[in-house]
């Protein structure tokens, strides 16, 4: 399969509406690809929280709209990246969404691990409560966003619901690229599946971005790796490879659930 992961350049005085019409020209520019990929929050900036509340939208939304346009335009499945989403019935949430090659919203998953501690996103965005997977011809997505790639316990349940392929559209600062680099190849490992990982180039509210995409194979193996700027990269991989990789090393296989309390033991 090819996957071509669109580390799009993210400018504070670009306007929303502008960038929505060059991630789209560059969706429809990949036609050939199986599975496109957009990053973290890229119509209006992962750190760019004043931004949000007025720039929120429905799943119907602009960007929707946009990207199911591009998706049937190239026939790919479009993982756009995600956006603010608007819930008439509650809070703003950070939620990525999934489309058909026929240009259909299929999935969506609203971002678990919100990221700031006792600010931005921790505090003005909701939690999303489910693991989500998607099924494609290609093999089976799991969903995580940008922090979620701290937390291992998630892509552990990820594993479990029959993922081969993590796709992480994320905002990642520039002074923890390293950090970026190190979880993707390692989320990669842990579960013995692809990590497609696209970020943001550019600056968000004068907080500059990792870039730095990569794609990880079964084995922790980088296979394609974007610079700093604003790119498209495209790698070809063969999705079996997960299957081959858990029968020949089947390290899942030995895995204790339930593991139990330390036992106290007095003198």
């Amino acid at each position: 399969m090819r996957a071509s992961l669109i580390q799009l350049a993210v400018a504070d005085d670009e306007p929303a509406a502008e960038r929505r019409a060059r991630a789209a020209a560059l969706v429809r520019a990949q036609q050939g690809a199986d599975l496109v990929v957009l990053p973290e929050l890229w119509a209006l900036g992962g750190f760019a929280t004043d931004t949000w509340s007025a720039g929120a939208e429905p799943l119907d939304g602009p960007t929707s709209d946009a990207m199911s346009a591009a998706a049937a335009a190239a026939g790919v499945w479009l993982h756009a990246g995600s956006i603010v989403e608007r819930d008439p019935d509650g809070p703003i949430y950070n939620t990525s969404l999934v489309f058909s090659p026929s240009g259909e919203l299929v999935h969506t998953y609203r971002k678990i691990h919100r990221f700031g501690f006792d600010s931005g996103e921790a505090v003005a965005m909701g939690a999303g409560q489910e693991i989500v997977t998607a099924a494609t011809d290609f093999g089976t997505l799991g969903l995580a966003t940008c922090y979620d790639l701290r937390f291992p316990e998630l892509f552990r349940a990820l594993l479990d619901a029959g993922a081969e392929l993590l796709v992480v559209p994320a905002a990642w600062p520039a002074r923890r690229r390293d950090h970026w680099s190190l979880l993707a190849r390692a989320r990669a490992v842990e579960e013995q599946a692809y990590v497609l990982a696209c970020n943001t180039a550019g600056t968000h509210a004068g907080v500059e971005q990792a870039g730095y995409s990569v794609v990880v194979d079964p084995w922790g193996r980088v296979l394609a790796e974007a610079g700093a700027g604003e790119e498209v990269l495209t790698v070809e991989f063969d999705p079996a490879e997960v299957a081959r990789t858990r029968q020949e090393f089947p390290v899942h296989r030995d895995r204790l659930l339930g593991i139990p309390a330390p036992v106290q033991r007095t003198p």
